[in-house]
Formats: structure tokens, sequence, C-alpha cells
């Protein structure tokens, strides 16, 4: 049993007095109230798991304790004593500090300086940068990964770019450490390191504030789980009590039994795209598959294995060789122009990064890949592009304050749904969504099955890239496991189980990888 798993005790370091408290909190933007009364305390060598959907309020409570934002009513105590955070400076100084969901790094900087930035090795004149990298490396193995302090972060997997903004927050003396969606840039085997690194921090006494959508991974590491719904606390209970479908309950209000959508499977399809002895260099080799027409297609296997980069190698934003047939007749695609003009659109699994302008309007989110669309002579028809947005809205349920705020302003959640979108109005046969799900609540996920449900209901071809082995069971007809930058095998029906594609992932039995 892993340490997370087990959650030791706390011993002495566990208080029964808060160390940290929240008495009446509510916060407005406006004429809008995003917090409404939230009381809550924070204890010793406790994690207590702050749960809810998209829009629920977490992030904005998280920013509260931290000293990001001040709270329209309501009190802070420390150590029982009321306090008012001015600034992050301040709640760092009082031992408060938040790791990010966002990547808050300097792209341009190493990994030492970043984890160092502000608070540079040296003499005063000069930085020792071997110390840096030492410590750095440190601090990065701590939490279970390897990596070069040397290298410039911007070089670095959005997965790695969070370990390292993990490790320079845990740098700063702490005695409440905030995780705002840690692992939701995490592979299973990078979150499992992190979790075993949290339970540790639990037992000298820190006490931990973890949110995450991660029902398992609440139900694996938590003490206590508390539930906010618009705005609102609408439960606080030990986590023995509760069960990862009990906590779902609670955040919908609703029962999510049936989170799945039903999805007909025909016995057979029309094949629309083949790919055969398909490499991408350095990453993908030899990869053969056929995907049919109205199928839901998934691809399953463990970081490294070349899922993402078989796919961008097939859409031409990598480079591949091999044989593509779509609709039987041979086709190559040098750049992506070429496969979206063919029908196939990419959702990449960085839609932040790579997916949308997040300091541009919905509107232009949402017009650009399609912008011939839109222009009439040599102007742009605002007018028609709003209809546009306004259909979007509905049809996808982009849930927006306003028409006219920034895409990274949405939540994840409708992040994701604005660039299902922005691809749709493409109108493609094939769909290649790339982890559709990640760092979204669970009432956002219902709602992205049902539309790939719908999509494949329509004749669309759906091809789905996911870490989460029950999101690729309860989706798809077939799911293609790859291994070491190799297809290690298929499975359908009754053998896609989790130990089935762990088998396949791992190239051992899942007894033995446990």
């Amino acid at each position: 049993m892993n340490a997370a798993a087990s959650h030791p005790p706390t011993g002495p370091s566990k208080s029964d007095a808060p160390v940290l408290q929240a008495v009446g909190l509510s916060k407005s933007f406006g004429p809008v109230e995003v917090l409404k009364d939230i009381s809550l305390e924070v204890r010793a060598g406790e994690v207590h798991a702050i749960i809810g959907e998209n829009g629920a309020g977490k992030s904005t409570l998280m920013k509260l304790l931290a000293g990001h934002l001040q709270p329209s009513r309501g009190e802070l105590h420390i150590d029982g004593e009321t306090v008012t955070l001015a600034d992050p400076v301040e709640a760092e100084r009082r031992g408060i500090v938040l790791v990010h969901q966002e990547i808050l790094l300097a792209p341009d900087l190493t990994v030492a300086q970043n984890v160092y930035l502000g608070r540079e090795v040296g003499n005063g004149l000069t930085v020792d940068d071997r110390l840096m990298n030492e410590g750095a490396r440190r601090a990065v193995r701590d939490l279970g990964a390897e990596i070069d302090p040397t290298v410039v972060v911007g070089r670095l997997s959005i997965a790695q770019r969070q370990l390292v903004q993990i490790a320079r927050v845990l740098l700063v003396p702490h005695r409440v450490v905030i995780f705002d969606e840690p692992t939701a840039s995490l592979t299973p085997v990078e979150a499992e390191a992190l979790l075993k690194v949290i339970a540790e921090i639990r037992t000298k006494g820190t006490a931990v504030l973890y949110i995450s959508h991660r029902l398992q991974e609440v139900k694996q590491i938590a003490d206590r789980v508390t539930v906010l719904r618009d705005g609102r606390l609408v439960a606080s209970r030990q986590a023995a009590e509760l069960q990862p479908v009990d906590m779902a309950m609670l955040m919908v209000g609703r029962d999510v039994a049936k989170l799945y959508p039903d999805h007909q499977t025909a016995a057979a399809r029309q094949t629309v795209l083949e790919v055969e002895d398909f490499s991408v260099p350095g990453f993908a080799q030899h990869a053969s598959f056929k995907l049919g027409r109205g199928e839901i297609l998934g691809f399953a296997g463990l970081v490294g294995a070349g899922r993402t980069e078989l796919m961008e190698g097939i859409v031409g934003l990598r480079h591949g060789r091999g044989t593509i047939r779509l609709n039987g007749t041979p086709v190559h695609f040098p750049n992506v122009d070429a496969s979206l003009k063919a029908g196939i659109v990419y959702l990449s699994e960085d839609r932040k990064g790579k997916g949308l302008l997040l300091a541009k309007d919905l509107r232009t989110n949402l017009t650009l890949a399609s912008l011939g669309r839109f222009v009439r002579g040599l102007l742009i028809d605002k007018g028609k592009e709003t209809a546009a947005l306004d259909k979007a809205i509905a049809d996808f349920d982009i849930r927006a304050r306003r028409k006219d705020m920034l895409a990274g302003q949405l939540s994840g959640g409708n992040q994701q749904k604005l660039l299902l979108a922005k691809m749709m109005l493409l109108d493609p046969s094939i769909i290649i969504i790339d982890e559709p799900t990640r760092g979204i609540d669970i009432g956002t996920k219902e709602q992205i099955y049902k539309f790939i449900a719908k999509l494949a209901s329509e004749g669309r071809s759906i091809i789905v890239v996911s870490s989460e082995m029950q999101e690729l069971i309860g989706i798809c007809d077939r799911i293609v496991v790859m291994r070491s930058a190799h297809i290690a095998g298929e499975v359908a029906g009754n053998e896609m189980t989790e130990d089935r594609i762990v088998v396949l992932a791992t190239g051992v039995k899942s007894e033995e990888a446990a």
C-alpha cells in the first residue's frame, strides 16, 4: 500500500485547534457574489480537500486564504488571531503558500533560476549557480521526478513545469500549503508520486488544503472533504464517510451514477481512416490502426508512450512517415492546414497554450480557425461572428458572465467547450481529442461525454487520447494501447477493463506492476 493511500498517523503534530480559520467569508465581483458565507477550519497534520464543479468558488476561496484577493465580508483567523492578508507576501510570511493551477514560471529561465527566482542563493553580488542547481535538482527529485535544473523551462512538458512550480513553492517555510488542481497536468505515475509527497508533508504537521476534480485521488489522500456548490458550502465531512460517488452527488446535487452516455456500437463500420506503418521519429514507431465511421476509438498508454506525438504526426503538426488513407484514398498532410482541409481536426491536450488565445475574447477564439466563413469583401462580418458565438454558447453550454470576456477568464471546462465549438465550425468528419476532460469537474465531464457521443451519432468519427482509463472504457467502442512508442494491442467489448489495459500499457500483469 502506498504512503498516500495508507493515511499514516500524524502523531502529536495534528491538533484540534485550527491553524487557519475562515469565518463567514464572502466575495463579490461587482454585483456578482461568487462566494457566500463560507466558514471552514484547516488543522495541522490534516489534508482538507475542497471540491466542487467549475464555478463553485474553489479557486476564489483559495485566493482569499492566500492573500491574492480580499474578502468582501468575513474574517480570517491564524492561530485564533484575526488577521488581514494584504497580499501573497504577507500570507507567505505567515506560512501560507499557494500552488497555483496555472503555470506561473518564466519560460526563458532555467529550472533552477525559476525555483530560486526572487530568493537567489549568493553573496549579494553574485549568485551561486552550483548551489541553486543542486537545490533545484533535490527539490524536484523529492517530488519523484528527475529534471535537469539547467534546462530552460520553456522546453519542458506541461507536467514537468507543474512539478517545478510545486518545488518552488515548497522551498518557502510553510505551515499551510494550498494545492489548486496540482495533478491536473500530471500522469497517474507523477500524480501518485506527488500524493506521497503530500502524505509526508502531513506527517510533519503541515496543514494541506487540496483542490482536485479527481475524486478517487481525494478519497485516497484527504482526511476531510468540504463541498462547494454555486459559491456556498453544502457539506463538510470526514473523508472516511464518503465514496467518490457520494462526493460527486454532493457537488452536482443530483445522481451521477450514469456519467457516460449510451453509445450504440455497430457490428461493422465503414473505414474512414486507415493508418499503416506510420512513424514519428523519436516518438512513435510502425503504428497501424483503423477508424470507422461514427466510431469512438480510444488511445491509452503511459506517459512517453507516444500517443500525442502519433496524433500530431498524423495531422501534420510533426514530421511523420508512413501510409494514411482517407476513405480509401492515400493522403499526406505536410502541415495542419492540409489535414483541416481534409476534414480532420485535432484538439490539443494543451488547450491553454495551443488551443486558445487566452488574451483574446470569445468571439475571436471561436472564429479564428474558420475565419474565411466570416469575411465579407475585405472586412470581417462582426454580426455574423456574434451570431455564431451566440449559437456556440447555446449549443455547447459555454457559461460566460459576458460575451466580451477573455478566453483566459473562463473556467477550464468552459475553455474546453469553447475549443470544441471552435473546431466544430470547420464541420469536420474526423475529430481527434487529446485529454478531453483534464482539469474539468465531473458535471462538465458529463457534458463533454455527451457532446462526443452526439458527434459520433451524427456519423463523425472520433479518436480520444486520455490518461483516464475509466473515461476511455466508458465512452469508447475500442481502445488502442501504446507502450514505448509502439502499439501494444487493442481491446474491445468485455476486454475493455483496467486490468487488461494495464497489462498492455506496462507489459506486465497488473498485480506485478503493483
